[in-house]
């Protein structure tokens, strides 16, 4: 026997073909029907009233006006959606940037934001033709959560104006300095502004519990400005303040680049270049697991760099992928990218045919939304858990984190936090290793997959009565976290239990304690038990300390894969 022939076969390696071709035409090679076509024109419609007052009030908030919101909703959300990697993947102006933007534009003037955003859609695609989208998904948990956490508290201080309807003066982009000058503002407080804002809050809160298939937003808008309008109430309007919407879409053009703009709003860029690609990629990986596909994280970021590339050319906002618009397509009933490409032509058709109305809207309402998806954005409760029941470690990176991105610097809060991930990860090793010497880190990093299994999305699937065992080898921490999803992903079949052997896992960070509680939801929503065996006990602390407990979950001592099994099929045979 030849040595060749001992060799283990190589993985297949996806063709760049494969890596790059849009999910819009993965799905229409599927087969397309008009049952499809109808269900994305429902999804698409929905998505499109949810995004309406949404793009509005997020160019409101950025420091510029809300026509910049709806004609980047209508370019970059069809380029999103006809050359992403995600098939349900909805893109657009997301709140995410209200920070990033105000400060630019304050910094460097409305063209220079056009310039910065131009540059990050450039870096976006060379992020993505270099294949290194996979890498921006270890980005650390207590990171993303402390980051988002700082940009909803940065919202809805930045909302609070319009709320209460305050006369002040441009409010300055420093956290202290907006805040003192809100303070000062107190005595022009409009009783009718408060009025509006309150029963808006009211009215979508209650539409969320009560009736939470109805488009709460687009509601609270229509009766606001309904009520403006016939009740003559003296508040700030979009009309009042910007002079209403033009039907017309601005005709794109190439910004005017030197190279001493280029270096100075260079930073910008680089903020929102990234900002994009960890916002989209988190919006696909929950896309994904609300659907069991699998998104093509460069094919994507790739799109993310075209989409804003073309905002940049119509003048409008950085764009990426909208988590909660996302979700909205997939329940919904979308079943493909066609979905999102017509959330774009009919947020178009109300452009052409409706804009006039939108001067009737009072920027009240548009600010309640606005600290509604604040509130939701800073995720108080996973915050709370985190500080609650995670290490000193990871409170200190999520709180400074969340700290330097509301008082100094969105860039800087996530580069700090990153970099004390790195420490407290050494930390973390040097401890692993002198407790567990022998023990052998597994492979960390999973490659890009090029495609779905082939199917068309079909979410009432059958399971199949068997058993899966993985073993997990080496520190379960927030780079191996995604391998596990990754690997789990591709299984064929939907396993009746699933047994996960930690005899070889040292130690589970908070990054990879929140992987696998997602995965043991998942599992059990198809139906399959998940079975915990090998751990050691300060691995069973880490995970009990997250909630990974019975009745969630089996645990075993059973010291390997084996005896475990037998264990099992012995309670099984005892139980009938």
């Amino acid at each position: 026997m030849t040595d060749s022939a001992l060799r283990p076969p190589r993985p297949h390696q996806d063709s760049f073909a494969e890596l790059f071709t849009p999910k819009l035409i993965t799905s229409l090679r599927e087969g397309y029907d008009g049952k499809r076509f109808v269900a994305d024109v429902v999804a698409g419609l929905t998505v499109a009233i949810v995004a309406l007052p949404l793009a509005m009030g997020i160019a409101i908030a950025s420091g510029t006006t809300p026509d910049r919101g709806l004609f980047t909703a209508i370019v970059a959300g069809f380029i999103i959606s006809a050359f992403g990697g995600s098939r349900f993947q909805i893109g657009g102006p997301t709140a995410a940037f209200i920070v990033v933007v105000y400060r630019t534009i304050e910094t460097h003037g409305y063209d220079g934001l056009i310039v910065a955003t131009l540059l990050a859609g450039l870096i976006l695609i060379a992020i993505g033709y270099l294949r290194l989208g996979t890498y921006i998904k270890y980005i650390p948990y207590p990171v993303t959560i402390g980051f988002t956490a700082g940009i909803g508290i940065t919202i809805f201080v930045s909302q609070v104006a319009d709320l209460f309807g305050l006369t002040t003066a441009k409010l300055p982009g420093e956290f202290i300095a907006k805040v003192e000058a809100l303070w000062a503002a107190l005595p022009t407080l409009n009783p009718f502004a408060v009025a509006l804002s309150a029963i808006s809050l009211g009215l979508i809160l209650g539409l969320r519990r009560y009736r939470p298939k109805w488009p709460g937003f687009l509601i609270a808008v229509v009766l606001a400005s309904v009520a403006t309008a016939v009740f003559t109430l003296d508040v700030v309007t979009i009309g009042s303040k910007f002079g209403g919407i033009p039907r017309v879409p601005p005709t794109p053009q190439f910004p005017a680049l030197s190279l001493a703009g280029v270096k100075a709003v260079l930073p910008d860029a680089i903020t929102i270049a990234i900002l994009a690609g960890i916002e989209s990629l988190l919006s696909a990986v929950v896309a994904d697991g609300m659907t069991g596909r699998r998104h093509r994280s460069n094919c994507e970021l790739v799109a993310q760099g075209l989409a804003n590339v073309g905002s940049a050319l119509i003048g409008g906002l950085p764009a990426t992928g909208a988590i909660a618009r996302t979700a909205t397509n997939i329940r919904s009933g979308s079943t493909g990218p066609i979905s999102g490409v017509l959330h774009a032509v009919f947020l178009l058709a109300f452009v052409l045919v409706a804009a006039p109305l939108a001067s009737y809207v009072p920027l009240a309402v548009l600010a309640a939304i606005l600290a509604i998806v604040a509130w939701n954005m800073s995720e108080v409760h996973v915050v709370w858990r985190l500080l609650q029941n995670s290490g000193w470690g990871d409170r200190v990176v999520l709180t400074a984190t969340m700290l330097l991105t509301v008082f100094y610097d969105l860039t800087v809060g996530i580069e700090v936090g990153v970099v004390l991930s790195a420490i407290l990860f050494m930390h973390h090793m040097a401890e692993a290793v002198a407790v567990e010497a022998h023990g052998q880190a597994g492979s960390l990093i999973g490659r890009d997959q090029a495609d779905d299994d082939g199917r068309p999305y079909d979410p009432s699937q059958q399971t199949r009565e068997d058993v899966v065992v993985y073993r997990i080898s080496g520190p379960f921490f927030f780079g191996a976290a995604n391998q596990l999803s990754t690997t789990l992903s591709r299984i064929g079949t939907r396993p009746k239990r699933l047994v996960l052997d930690f005899s070889a896992v040292p130690l589970v960070d908070t990054t990879g304690a929140a992987t696998l509680r997602s995965v043991i939801e998942d599992m059990r929503k198809r139906g399959a038990d998940v079975v915990l065996t090998g751990m050691s006990r300060p691995v069973r602390r880490s995970l009990v300390r997250f909630g990974i407990r019975r009745p969630e979950v089996s645990v075993l001592t059973a010291p390997t894969v084996e005896i475990a099994l037998a264990q099992m099929d012995h309670q099984e045979l005892a139980a009938e």
